[in-house]
């Protein structure tokens, strides 16, 4: 909602001066506001209305065999939440507030040292009390205990963290005006599928996206992967724990956990080798990592992870440790597709094992800003850089690209989307060949 227009009544010369002075800005703020009040009633306009999209929707869900009765109950005096994130631009009422933390968040604030003691600590606790559960569900699924554990903790801090919002509203809103309507769309019908097959509506509670339950599963997932730690009857995510760890270990599995592997783990960096050597693109075996240099933080290599594949991830660039991460990284980003969601999940589990935390600390890399980063990947992309996508997001691929960058201009080698890099490339852009990607590079 837009806040008032009004302001304090002067009560002076000196206020009367300020009024007046600010008053283009009022006119500005004015215009702005109609019309952007303008743009929404246009969408609403062009669109169908919630009540069409609803009426829309029933196909779909009689086919996936929801009852009628299910299906006027779920949508009986139902509204639109507009408010959400992720919402087509002209949908949003007020200004988009809420982004995941591991898109927004510093990395050194998103791993943060007391966050990560204080689930350990709580970890440790849910490792003794389901000691003989964790032990059937790792020797079934092939996913260890501890990694079971920190997803977990990630995701509902243990199941003391209550999901804010109802299932049906979010992913009927997400699915009527989101930037993924036909991903929300299905996961709407089988949340319906839910509520038909028995699942109460009240403890579908569920975050921004819908996902549901102590370890947050979407619907799709829900149907795929939930699993009853017993093995008798329909699985319980919302009061279960060894269920919900069961299903969690499940997922994990079927998205291809390699059994007896480590996620990663810390590397020092020699000084021949710096951050750009990050990402997918520069995977090779643990060996020829060791052959470069590389070390790991504690310890030593297993000899049984020398001929295993990983790439080396820098979640904060030069601002914070770096790892090799093993195909278990990739398996932790396919349950939730973030290199710090990852990175916490993989050290949280490593903490609870009592195997310590991060060696290097983290340095303030500043805050992920979106029109800040999606600048850097455009001033990348003109200049042949391999960047794919210009979403405002960072992953490995825009860090690899912005230390590709500064080192091919002599800049320092941080792999960061800083303003400093914005700025050089813009300063540079009328340069066609200056700072261009080097020749042979994987575009």
């Amino acid at each position: 909602m837009l806040g008032s227009m009004r302001g304090p009544i002067p009560k002076s010369r000196a206020d009367t001066a300020r009024c007046v002075t600010a008053y283009p800005m009022y006119v500005a703020l004015v215009a702005l506001f109609w019309v952007g009040g303008l743009s929404v009633l246009a969408f609403a306009q062009q669109r169908e209305t919630f009540a069409q999209f609803i009426t829309a929707l029933w196909s779909e869900a009689s086919a996936a065999g929801v009852s009628r009765k299910t299906f006027d109950a779920a949508f009986k005096g139902l509204s639109p939440d507009l408010t959400l994130p992720d919402l087509e631009h002209a949908a949003q009422r007020q200004p988009r507030q809420t982004r995941q933390a591991e898109f927004s968040r510093p990395p050194g604030d998103y791993l943060n040292e007391k966050t990560l003691d204080r689930l350990t600590s709580t970890g440790r606790d849910f490792l003794k009390q389901y000691a003989r559960e964790l032990a059937e569900i790792e020797h079934r699924s092939g996913v260890d205990r501890y990694t079971v554990l920190a997803i977990f903790g990630r995701e509902t801090a243990f199941g003391s963290y209550k999901l804010p919002h109802d299932a049906i509203q979010v992913l009927a809103t997400q699915a009527w005006v989101g930037r993924r309507k036909d991903l929300f769309r299905k996961e709407l019908v089988l949340a319906l599928k839910m509520l038909d097959d028995g699942v109460p509506r009240a403890r579908m509670r569920a975050s921004w996206a819908g996902a549901m339950g102590l370890t947050q599963f979407l619907p799709s997932e829900f149907y795929q992967h939930a699993r009853s730690h017993a093995g008798q009857g329909p699985a319980d995510l919302f009061n279960s724990v060894p269920d919900a760890l069961a299903s969690a270990a499940r997922q994990l599995e079927v998205k291809g956990w390699v059994r007896g592997e480590p996620w990663g783990f810390e590397v020092i960096l020699p000084k021949a080798v710096d951050c750009a050597y990050e990402g997918p693109p520069d995977t090779r075996t643990v060996r020829e990592w060791v052959g470069l240099g590389l070390r790991p933080a504690r310890g030593h290599v297993a000899d049984n992870l020398l001929n295993a594949r990983a790439y080396l991830m820098s979640p904060a660039g030069s601002h914070g440790p770096s790892f090799l991460a093993l195909e278990n990284f990739q398996v932790i980003r396919r349950y939730n597709t973030s290199d710090l969601y990852a990175t916490f999940v993989g050290s949280l589990a490593d903490r609870i094992a009592g195997r310590g935390g991060f060696v290097a600390p983290f340095e303030r890399a500043g805050a992920q800003r979106t029109e800040l980063i999606r600048a850097v990947q455009q001033g990348l992309q003109a200049k042949g850089y391999a960047i794919d996508k210009i979403d405002g997001f960072i992953g490995s691929g825009t860090r690899r690209e912005v230390g590709l960058y500064q080192r091919a201009n002599k800049l320092r080698v941080d792999c960061w989307p800083s303003q400093e890099v914005e700025r050089h490339l813009a300063a540079n852009s009328a340069r066609s060949n200056d700072g261009a990607a080097p020749r042979g590079r994987r575009n």
